[in-house]
């Protein structure tokens, strides 16, 4: 029988992580603890909505990186404002 571990971050512990760096991280754990078979099933679901909300935010970097990186190879020498697929500006509270 698989063991029951402490599930993963509830809403309100964890929310935005820190940086790429550390949600890459922190989703590698994840799914490294979900394949291992021992996470019960509510630890489970808790495991995947964290991991979603991870992979959304390393998206969102991935994204700003890409479009940062546009306007440097255009040339243009001024502050760089994150904005969405819709090309709406983010406030980075997303």
């Amino acid at each position: 029988m698989p063991k029951t571990k402490t599930p993963p971050a509830t809403e309100g512990e964890k929310l935005e992580p820190e940086d790429f760096e550390g949600a890459l991280k922190e989703l590698e754990a994840l799914v490294f603890e979900m394949e291992s078979g021992d996470l019960s099933l509510e630890n489970s679901l808790a495991a995947y909505k964290r991991g979603m909300e991870l992979s959304s935010f390393c998206q969102k970097k991935l994204e700003d990186a890409e479009l940062q990186i546009k306007v440097l190879e255009n040339g243009v020498l001024k502050d760089y404002l994150p904005r969405g697929r819709d090309g709406i500006p983010r406030n980075g509270n997303d």
